[in-house]
This record gives structure tokens, sequence and C-alpha cells, in this order.
């Protein structure tokens, strides 16, 4: 995947092809329009191909000059500050504050569930109920995808960028969300048609959407 942008900038990210975490972070790059040197890592055959920059050897792996971040929100946050525009968290304290709980939700209510059934060699019967349980999980919350165009906010956000990527797998998921979930549905088109998401995807990845 080639980035073409104007900021110059001499990062480095270890990413794997298809790791959604990884994904978050170069959606994160793509808005900002950084370029940057990417190297597609397969951790599980790669042993140690990163142990010695990354004591725990995961994507995604951010190095700019003398600095070396692992955790995808730290990498999306680090970002975020280090190239101001364009913004991607709020200003004040206190909606910074609820776009970091947001994430976090995302995490223990989504990632925690797709984590689950990307595994391998899972039991069919508790692959299916984590397929449900995913399912219903965003179907829940689907009111919360029709005031706004983007995750409670008129404005494309780090949150957006963290939603992205698992949506993005749903159909790999064998997830079909069903038409009470539309404001969800039309919410993903958004994102998908951004530019920046088509620029981050992996060919591997483009190839989970079809």
């Amino acid at each position: 995947m080639a980035v073409v942008a104007n900021k110059r900038s001499v990062m480095t990210l270890y990413s794997g092809s298809t790791d959604p975490y990884s994904h978050r972070a170069r959606i994160v790059l793509a808005e900002k329009g950084v370029t940057f040197d990417l190297y597609e890592i397969d951790v599980e055959s790669q042993v140690d191909a990163l142990v010695e920059i990354n004591p725990y050897n995961t994507v995604p792996t951010l190095v700019d000059r003398d600095l070396v971040l692992y955790e995808s929100e730290i990498i999306m946050e680090y970002l975020d500050e280090r190239f101001p525009h364009p913004p991607l968290m709020p200003v004040y304290p206190v909606a910074r504050a609820r776009s970091r709980l947001m994430l976090h939700r995302v995490n223990r209510d989504w990632y925690v569930l797709m984590n689950k059934i990307l595994q391998k060699n899972q039991d069919p019967a508790v692959l299916e109920e984590t397929r449900k349980a995913l399912r219903e999980s965003i179907v829940s919350v689907s009111p919360m995808f029709k005031e706004m165009p983007y995750f409670l906010s008129e404005e494309f956000s780090l949150v957006d960028c963290a939603i992205a990527p698992m949506l993005w797998r749903l159909k790999a998921m064998q997830i079909m969300l069903p038409p009470e979930a539309k404001s969800v549905q039309e919410y993903a088109k958004r994102l998908f048609d951004r530019e920046a998401f088509q620029v981050s995807l992996t060919d591997s990845e483009r190839a989970l959407g079809e």
C-alpha cells in the first residue's frame, strides 16, 4: 500500500495485513495525509520480527525517529497530536474524556467479541453464539447513529477510526445486520466512502469487503 501525501515524515509502521488494530493506525495516517514506510508483518510466522523494538512483538508498532510506540490507541492519539490538522479529537477536556470513554466501550463491547470470532479452530456453536452477541450489540445502539453523520459527532473522529475496521469485517465474520440497523449500515457506507479509508486498505483487507 502506497500513501501519497504532502506531509513528509520518517515514520515507519509495522502492520498486520488484516489486523484490525493496525488498520486503525493506517486510517489515522491516511486521514492526516502523512507519508510513511509500511512494513507488513505476519506475527505468527515471523517469530520475534519486532522483539528488538517492541517487547510484546505486536502490531501495530510505530517508529518515529527515536520513538517507538505500540498499542493502537496510543499510536492514534500520538498521531493526532503530532499532526494536529485535521483534528480527530475534541479540543475541550470533557469532550475528549467522552471520546476516550467511547473508545473504551468500542474495545470492550465490540472488539472483544470480534477477536473471539476471528480466532481459529473454534467450536461452531460458540462461534455462532459470539456472532449473535456482536450482531445484537450493534443493533442495540443503532439509534445512536441516526442523529449525526459520525459517531455522536458532526465531525469524523478517532472513535470512527476505531469502529470502521470492525464494520468492514462484518461480512468476513458472516454477520449480516437486520433492517432495523439501517442507520448503522448508512454510517458504515459514509466511513467506507471516505478517501482516507480506501487508501488505508491493504490488498488483503480489500478482499474482506468483497
